[in-house]
């Protein structure tokens, strides 16, 4: 919470003095638990204020507030990436996303952990095209949120079936409670990106998860 209010504060105060243009990295988490499928730019979310994940959520919406203050009072160029699930190369082993877990408990022959029936959903964005259109975004002349993400949409169970199927392990499903306020759907509208930046992902899955897992069986 602190990084989306005084941080983001302190930045585009700077931002603002140099005269440097800023790129936020916001978030799918923008939206919450939501009650529009697929999630728009025009959604404005569902977020628990209070709860568990409220910090990152409304610490996210606070920066991009700031950025629309700062660019309407400061004269700031900002540009808004609400960036949905990215996965590839590179990711830290232990940082608690759902490709690293599943593909590091695949290797390792343990048991990929699902929460709550698995029925949630996520769309998986290839990192070199989430990188591409973050690159669109900034030599663009647009200046409101847009989502970058991948469209395709896979729930928690058939995405680590499918995990389980191209590492070739052993280890079988445990199912877990589902944590509070856990989004039940999420998968980008990204109509504006194909609009405005002429962007859209490139990377299918079965492709990037092939590389993603080749990394990672030389880490792991």
């Amino acid at each position: 919470l602190k990084m989306g209010t005084l941080a983001m504060y302190n930045v585009l105060g700077m931002a603002a003095r140099l005269k440097v243009p800023i790129l936020q990295a916001s978030t799918s988490e923008i939206y919450g638990d939501p009650a529009v499928h697929p999630q728009s730019e025009a959604y404005l979310g569902n977020v628990n204020p209070i709860g568990p994940r409220a910090c990152y959520d409304e610490g996210k919406r606070v920066a991009e507030a700031l950025c629309i203050a700062y660019e309407s009072y400061n004269s700031v160029q900002i540009r808004i990436a609400r960036i949905f699930n990215t996965y590839g190369p590179y990711m830290d082993p232990d940082d608690g996303r759902v490709v690293s877990n599943f593909i590091v408990q695949s290797l390792r022959n343990e048991s990929l952990t699902v929460y709550g029936d698995g029925s949630q959903t996520r769309s998986f964005c290839y990192v070199t095209d989430l990188v591409d259109g973050l690159i669109r975004l900034m030599n663009s002349n647009y200046s409101r949120p847009v989502n970058l993400g991948n469209p395709d949409e896979y729930n928690m169970l058939k995405f680590a079936e499918l995990v389980q199927e191209k590492t070739g392990t052993s280890s079988d499903i445990i199912f877990k409670e589902l944590p509070e306020d856990d989004p039940k759907q999420r998968c980008p509208d990204i109509s504006l990106a194909k609009n405005i930046l002429e962007w859209e992902p490139k990377v299918s899955l079965n492709e990037g998860l092939e590389n993603t897992i080749e990394w990672y069986r030389s880490i792991v």
